[in-house]
């Protein structure tokens, strides 16, 4: 990773900042394919891609980003590609610990750590713990997540203490639920960010995704660059979220005043 450096030009323009930004990182697979190359090299080239994201995210500053690296369903791959992704996860992990830390970027792990490998837990552990103290941002990386068993499990958790006598069932809310699920205390997502072309959450934060604006870029994982991003986030800036309420009159009157000029 190289030293960062605030993009002071585009953040002049921004009045809405993303302070939580979600990527589904699709396409590594098809990018290798379409060089005739095996699909690993798709894998380690959607890593290289990861890093850009950090760094781009700093200059942005996004304080949170959460990565869908591999997902509950992924285990229907080929038993050796799922091999070589936990391997290509080792070494990142391990990489990283010399960077990571003097950039102020700290990284999470979130989902089933029982099923994955021992050396990739390890070396997970090592790294959550060298970067714990970083502030300036919190990358999070979904691994081996799936938001429906998310959901499930936060529905047992609450069973559970219902079942003790520790919860009454009436105080069960959103705000509680959404508090039994693997955000640590984060915010929901403000913008998801979709490659490859696809349109689908494809079981990625499915609860907390509910009022995320969607943004579906056409390029694969791996060619996703800082201009991306740019365009992404320029289109977030265009939009007027009223999570289900009426946006304010001023914006109905510059809507028809557009309308108007559009008709002259």
């Amino acid at each position: 990773m190289c030293i960062l450096y605030d993009n002071k030009d585009f953040m002049s323009y921004i009045r809405k900042p993303v302070k939580h930004l979600a990527v589904i990182m699709d396409g590594n697979g098809r990018w290798a394919e379409r060089r005739g190359l095996p699909r690993w090299r798709g894998h380690e080239a959607g890593v290289d891609a990861v890093r850009r994201l950090a760094e781009a995210a700093c200059r942005f500053q996004i304080p949170v980003v959460t990565a869908f690296a591999f997902s509950s369903e992924n285990w229907k791959r080929p038993e050796r590609e799922v091999r070589t992704l936990f391997r290509l996860f080792e070494r990142y992990f391990h990489s990283e610990r010399n960077t990571l830390p003097g950039n102020g970027i700290r990284v999470s792990v979130f989902g089933r750590r029982d099923r994955i490998p021992n050396f990739v837990r390890e070396a997970v552990a090592a790294l959550e713990a060298e970067t714990r103290g970083c502030s300036r941002l919190h990358l999070r990386i979904a691994l081996d997540y799936g938001g429906r068993h998310e959901i499930v499990e936060a529905a047992r958790s609450l069973a559970r203490r219902v079942a003790r006598g520790e919860l009454q069932p009436g105080r069960i809310d959103e705000e509680l639920f959404s508090a039994s699920l693997s955000g640590d205390g984060i915010g929901d997502p403000d913008l998801v960010i979709r490659t490859a072309g696809e349109r689908r959450l494809s079981n990625f934060l499915l609860w907390q995704a509910a009022y995320s604006e969607l943004y579906f870029c056409s390029k694969l994982w791996p060619d996703f660059d800082e201009s991306d991003l740019q365009t992404a986030l320029a289109d977030y800036e265009s939009r007027t979220r009223r999570f289900g309420a009426l946006p304010a009159a001023g914006v109905y009157r510059k809507a028809f005043q557009g309308a108007a000029e559009g008709a002259v």
